[in-house]
C-alpha cells in the first residue's frame, strides 16, 4: 500500500482509492451523495483532504452492515469538518445504529431457523411464509397466496375473451 507522506494535506482520488481499498468510481459516487467531499484544483482535478480516509472507511464499514446511505450521509453530517473523527465521534454515531442492527440479526436468526421449512415448501408466498410474510401478516387479510393478487400474468386477457 504506497505510504502518503505526513507533510501531504491533500489526495488525489487515485491517492484516496489506493489507500482506502475503494474504486475511484465509489469515490466519485459517494461524493455525488454527499458522502465525502472535495476541492478542484485549478486544473479541474479533485484533491480529498486526509480526514476522508477515514470518512471513507466509515461509509464502507456502515454499508458492510447494511446501513442505508442516507443515515450514513446524516452522521457524517454530524462530525467536524477539517478535522479526523476521533473514536469518540465514531461511537457516539454507532451507538445511534445498535437497535436497527439489533433487530436485522434477529431477523437474519428467524431467518436462519426456518430457511429448511422454507426451501421444503419452494412457493415463498404461502401465507404462512416466514421469509416473504413474517408474522403471517399477510394471512390475517385472507387465506391463500396473497402476494400474487392484483398481478396479471402474460395471456391472462386471452383466457378470459376467449
Amino acid at each position: 500500500m504506497p505510504q502518503i507522506p505526513e507533510k501531504v494535506h491533500e489526495l488525489t482520488v487515485g491517492q484516496l482509492a489506493a489507500r482506502s481499498g475503494a474504486a475511484v468510481s465509489a469515490l466519485h459516487f459517494y461524493e455525488s451523495k454527499g458522502l465525502i467531499s472535495s476541492r478542484r484544483t485549478a486544473g479541474n482535478q479533485r484533491r480529498y483532504h486526509r480526514d476522508t480516509l477515514r470518512r471513507v472507511a466509515f461509509v464502507r464499514a456502515a454499508q458492510r452492515v447494511g446501513i442505508p446511505l442516507a443515515t450514513i450521509r446524516d452522521a457524517l453530517a454530524e462530525l467536524p469538518e477539517e478535522r479526523t473523527p476521533t473514536r469518540e465521534d465514531w461511537a457516539r454515531l454507532s451507538r445511534a445504529w445498535r437497535a436497527e442492527l439489533d433487530e436485522r440479526i434477529q431477523q437474519l436468526n428467524r431467518l436462519r431457523d426456518h430457511l429448511t421449512d422454507c426451501i421444503g415448501c419452494g412457493c415463498l408466498s404461502l401465507a404462512t411464509c416466514v421469509l416473504s410474510n413474517p408474522d403471517d401478516v399477510l394471512g390475517q387479510r385472507a387465506s391463500g397466496s396473497r402476494l400474487m393478487v392484483g398481478r396479471k400474468e402474460p395471456g391472462d386477457q386471452a383466457r378470459k375473451d376467449g
